[in-house]
């Protein structure tokens, strides 16, 4: 009995202390939370897309016989891969490489005599440098560069038959420039709206002879395109610094 008096006495003096023990600690600092930082997007990487859009023949003429106009549209459709490098921090340069298949095309122009001339643009393509200024997901750019096309000509005369023919120029090297918005809408894809503006330079017939004072015609196009990227980013997004 005088044992489990002394073991309830001592329970009873422990229960007294350990309130004042804990009253004697410190209080426990308060520690905020870190803020939140909300990524930048990073437009440096590789990427491989496709587009979709438009061609118009430019208004071009051949001795005053009309070879094109504005409202020659043609569906376009293609692939385009590239890289970029974001810098300075707000800048953007990279290259890329665009092949477009152009729908049908009856671009022909009969003259004097019945020889009917047709180039039929079959497909547009381009090597460009491009430069940008982003803010956040939006880039704004210029581009320009290279340009080439495959193109089917042909020349008939008024029954028909293939006649042998020769140009001055070769209508398949040139070059092109443009401009477009692009916004990336996930870290890894982005769409893009852009114009871009083709010159293939001027040509004139020197065979046959009696085509030769008809005089030169222009091959240009003027392309507009929306499409879509997928980007391989190195190292994710950007982490903004405060």
């Amino acid at each position: 009995m005088k044992k489990f008096l002394l073991a309830t006495v001592a329970l009873v003096a422990l229960g007294a202390t350990v309130p004042a023990l804990a009253a004697d600690l410190p209080a426990r600092p308060y520690t905020k939370a870190p803020a939140y930082v909300a990524p930048l997007y990073n437009w440096t990487g590789f990427y491989v897309g496709g587009h979709i859009g438009g061609a118009f023949s430019g208004d071009n003429n051949f001795g005053g016989l009309t070879t094109g106009n504005n409202d020659n549209g043609r569906f376009l459709g293609g692939l385009q891969f590239g890289g970029d490098y974001q810098f300075a921090p707000n800048w953007v340069i990279g290259g890329e490489f665009q092949y477009s298949w152009l729908g049908s095309n009856n671009n022909g122009i009969i003259f004097p005599g019945g020889f009917l001339y047709t180039n039929d643009q079959r497909a547009l393509g381009s090597v460009t440098g491009r430069i940008g200024y982003t803010w956040g997901p939006a880039l704004l750019y210029v581009k320009g560069g290279y340009a080439f096309a495959d193109n089917g000509e042909s020349l008939i005369n008024g029954g028909g038959v293939p006649v042998a023919f020769a140009l001055t120029g070769d209508r398949r090297n040139g070059f092109t420039v443009g401009a477009g918005f692009e916004y990336l809408f996930t870290q890894n894809w982005s769409a893009k709206l852009e114009y871009q503006f083709y010159d293939f330079g001027s040509s004139s017939f020197t065979i046959p002879t009696q085509l030769a004072p008809f005089g030169s015609f222009r091959t240009d196009d003027h392309v507009v395109k929306v499409g879509l990227n997928y980007r391989f980013n190195w190292g994710g997004p950007v982490v903004a610094r405060y």
